[in-house]
């Protein structure tokens, strides 16, 4: 599926794609009360193991889908790096009875191209000694197999099907910890959702593989190594960490998006796509009723498999401070970045109420000193998540430093605000601002019905259950200004720390 190219901030922000801080969310304004949510609630779990979770909202007839697969950029191992991004793609490309005109030839032609592609791939692998007169049999060999298998291609007809029947919102997104796939539709659109989304879970045909391989090739280049920010962010990850797979990038290393098979996306798909490992979010206009019954219909026909393990690997402590530098023309930028428990550990809270305090806004402690003040910034500011929530990430500091100011400037009065975290008491005014704003953010979140779903979709699969969407305001609220000292004290110290910075170079004219 196309989706826009994203712009330097939003790069910084996008490999946390998945994480409370970018995820909408939603539900009336009025209704932020746990027990109200619960009293519209609906959850069942089909035999298969697919978690459904329906509330109900009759004030349009409309309904907002928000399906979530437990898997992510995380899952991945060296050698696959960005198989989930393209699985996400591979999503819409249809089933044996969407998206063809004849299933039995295509599959025939799609067999006859993985094997001009497996071909071609050994005789690279030879490198210098590969056979250029047999390097360009093998590439016509490819080419002329991907033409075959187009000719029973319907393009975009998933999609089509959808949009013609009044959807909003179709889109999808993969982070490191999840991937969702979303749509609005009219509230008597719902059983051709059931067999739309269940047909695309239950045989799905990665039919373009490897065209769209060069589709999300093509989104690296664009958004990564074309963009300094997303240099950097990618190195600054390598860093921080050296053996959790949060260190590798969710749009994937371009030498393994080069050589994936379409083999080895099949075998991710019936790994990490079993219903045991999907979550489904349906809130509107809608009868739980026959809800049930439709997902029993439709989704109930996808066989069970086991859930996959979570990943073991566990990120060993700094045993120092590590910096990374990226040299380009370009505006500087310094990253500053400490490991942090993950969205379950009982400090998280506290680690929301220091995002409030000192990167929230023109009122934040980083932009009122470091952008008013100082004047050595243009941009400063502080937040959690990255690169996920699920698995112990990072809380980061970043900063662009203002027309003649450098990255030393910025990280020194950085340093003097989280100095002043550990060893000042936060007023009682700056933390009740923070509840106070929790609050409403909370309260502005449920105000629709497609970011509900995703935030109790989100809530669901990375915390274990959505009610969490609301008790993580409670534990805000009984955050104290003791506890913003001692986990700045704990987690803010110079051997927990990562620094990246982009240093600008001169270019000769």
């Amino acid at each position: 599926m196309r989706r826009k190219t994203r712009n330097l901030t939003f790069i910084l922000y996008g490999l946390v794609s998945f994480t409370l801080a970018t995820l909408p969310a939603a539900g009336p304004a009025s209704a932020q009360d746990l027990a109200e949510f619960e009293e519209r609630m609906t959850e069942f779990t089909l035999d298969n193991g697919l978690k459904f979770l329906v509330l109900e909202r009759h004030e349009a007839p409309v309904v907002s889908f928000n399906t979530h697969a437990d898997v992510g950029a995380v899952d991945e191992v060296k050698g696959i790096t960005g198989l989930a991004h393209i699985f996400e793609h591979m999503a819409f490309k249809g089933s044996r009875t969407i998206g063809t005109t004849d299933y039995n030839a295509e599959a025939r032609a799609m067999a006859q191209v993985d094997e001009a592609f497996i071909a071609l791939k050994a005789e690279k692998r030879k490198a210098e000694r590969a056979d250029k007169a047999r390097l360009e049999e093998l590439e016509k060999r490819f080419k002329d197999a991907q033409q075959e298998a187009q000719q029973y291609l319907v393009h975009d007809e998933f999609e089509e099907i959808i949009t013609r029947e009044g959807s909003a919102g179709l889109n999808a997104g993969t982070g490191y910890d999840a991937t969702m796939y979303v749509v609005s539709l009219p509230a008597n659109k719902v059983e051709l959702w059931m067999l739309m989304e269940s047909e695309r879970f239950l045989a799905p045909v990665l039919r373009e593989f490897y065209k769209e391989k060069d589709v999300v090739m093509e989104e690296r280049r664009l958004r990564t190594e074309s963009q300094p920010v997303g240099r950097l962010l990618e190195e600054f990850l390598a860093v921080a960490y050296k053996a959790h797979p949060y260190g590798e990038p969710v749009v994937g290393h371009m030498s393994d998006l080069e050589t994936l098979t379409r083999a080895e996306a099949e075998a991710f798909f019936r790994k990490y796509y079993s219903p045991g490992n999907l979550t489904v979010a349906i809130v509107g206009d809608v009868q739980p009723t026959r809800i049930k019954q439709l997902a029993e219909q439709y989704f109930g026909r996808i066989p069970s498999g086991p859930k996959p393990d979570p990943v073991e690997t566990v990120e060993p402590p700094q045993l120092g401070e590590r910096r990374v530098t990226v040299e380009d023309p370009a505006q500087p930028f310094v990253l500053i970045g400490y490991h942090k428990p993950g969205i379950n550990h009982a400090d998280n809270a506290v680690f929301d109420a220091i995002t409030d305090v000192v990167g929230t806004g023109r009122t934040s402690r980083l932009y009122k000193s470091l952008v008013k003040e100082k004047k050595v910034a243009i941009v400063a500011t502080g937040f959690p998540g990255l690169p996920g929530n699920k698995y112990p990430g990072l809380f980061l500091f970043y900063a662009v430093p203002a027309r003649g100011r450098t990255n030393q400037e910025c990280e020194d009065a950085i340093y003097e605000e989280i100095e002043k975290l550990k060893n000042e008491p936060v007023l009682p005014e700056e933390l009740q601002k923070a509840k106070t704003r929790a609050r409403a953010s909370l309260i502005r979140q449920l105000d629709s019905n497609s970011g509900l779903a995703s935030q109790l979709a989100y809530y669901q699969v990375i915390t274990g259950d959505w009610r969490n969407l609301f008790k993580d305001l409670e534990r805000i609220e009984e955050v104290t200004a003791e506890d913003i000292q001692r986990v700045a004290a704990q987690y803010f110290t110079v051997k927990n720390r990562t620094v990246g910075v982009i240093e600008t170079t001169v270019t000769d004219k």
